[in-house]
């Protein structure tokens, strides 16, 4: 569906997450990989759920040279905990103490999308809410030494080993969680 509405069009992912890369895939979409070099910041004046929204709208400025049949996708998922912002870690020991915060509890992962055009430019974002059973310190040291905890807001993958053994509820979008929503986009992209 989206792939005849759009066959005119090059579609831009400004994404080096492999996981949204995939996401996006699912949609049947051809797209190209870009870079955008932006610096993740924010005004702290600004509502926790409109963070992600001024984030991913932030990439798209930041994206020099769209062109008439282009339209460039952006997009930033941050975790929420008790009114606290926690994205990417800078290290193993921040990973930890992140983890460990978010253990026994339930945390807000939100997710801005910014779909722009020359002609347009739609955003929005998607709330998932995640639980977590309890996680013991050895569990922590366990998963920070084996998966990849660095590239991910919270310091956690939902789609590996703390998702699969620790998540005791989901309430919303799986795939917000992972990056992309993929139900609010194909919605967005339809009415684009």
């Amino acid at each position: 569906m989206l792939k005849e509405k759009f066959k005119q069009y090059n579609i831009l992912l400004a994404s080096q997450s492999p996981r949204r890369q995939a996401l996006l895939k699912g949609l049947d979409l051809d797209f190209k990989v870009v870079s955008v070099d932006c610096e993740e910041d924010f005004p702290h004046s600004i509502s926790l759920e409109n963070i992600p929204v001024f984030l991913a709208e932030k990439k798209a400025d930041a994206y020099q040279g769209l062109k008439e049949n282009e339209i460039l996708i952006t997009a930033d998922t941050l975790v929420f905990l008790e009114g606290k912002v926690l994205g990417k870690p800078q290290n193993l020991d921040e990973a930890f103490a992140m983890i460990k915060s978010l253990s026994g509890k339930t945390h807000q992962v939100i997710t801005g999308v910014c779909i722009r055009s020359l002609q347009q430019n739609k955003s929005f974002y998607k709330i998932s809410e995640v639980s977590f059973e309890n996680i013991n310190d050895e569990e922590i040291h366990y998963y920070i030494q084996n998966y990849e905890v660095l590239d991910k807001a919270g310091a956690y993958g939902i789609q590996d080993w703390l998702g699969f053994t620790k998540i005791s509820n989901i309430n919303g979008c799986y795939y917000n969680i992972m990056g992309l929503p993929l139900q609010g986009l194909y919605q967005a992209l339809l009415e684009f």
